[in-house]
């Protein structure tokens, strides 16, 4: 199962990233280029323990819903989304948030898996690792824009 860890050094406290991560108008915003919009479920503001929401995106072309629940929560270091329906086999991703001298290191870690076993393990290899991990440094390139203004 493929897993991708990106790493954020951040100029803000842990609490207002924490939060920023979570905030689903902010994660709106650095989903524009795909067309991401909330439909269904929790659609705005700061996402909870045991919340869902409904994304619908285009990606590789493909109109696409995802939906994400809260899944672990604690409040300001750590918390898991996990998919409860969508085109994976599994997604899960966990957001660490670790105090440092200038701010706060940001961690995310996805582990996901394809569909499909031994063709969608070849796709993991050769498409999906690098668009999920190109997703996520947009994500958090936004984050730490909008938090360091």
């Amino acid at each position: 199962m493929p897993v991708i860890t990106i790493v954020t050094p951040v100029r803000a406290s842990v609490e207002r990233c924490f939060d920023a991560s979570r905030d689903l108008d902010l994660h709106l915003e650095s989903m524009g280029h795909t067309g991401e919009r909330a439909v269904g479920g929790k659609t705005s503001g700061l996402i909870a323990l045991g919340e869902q929401v409904t994304w619908e995106a285009r990606h590789f072309g493909i109109r696409q819903r995802f939906t994400s629940k809260i899944t672990a929560f604690d409040r300001p270091r750590y918390f898991q989304d996990s998919m409860v329906k969508g085109a994976f086999h599994s997604f899960v991703h966990d957001h660490y948030f670790e105090p440092a001298a200038d701010g706060t290191v940001m961690k995310d870690v996805l582990t996901f898996r394809s569909p499909l076993g031994p063709l969608g393990a070849l796709v993991d290899r050769l498409v999906m690792s690098a668009y999920l991990r190109k997703l996520l440094m947009t994500r958090n390139e936004t984050l730490k824009l909008a938090l360091e203004r």
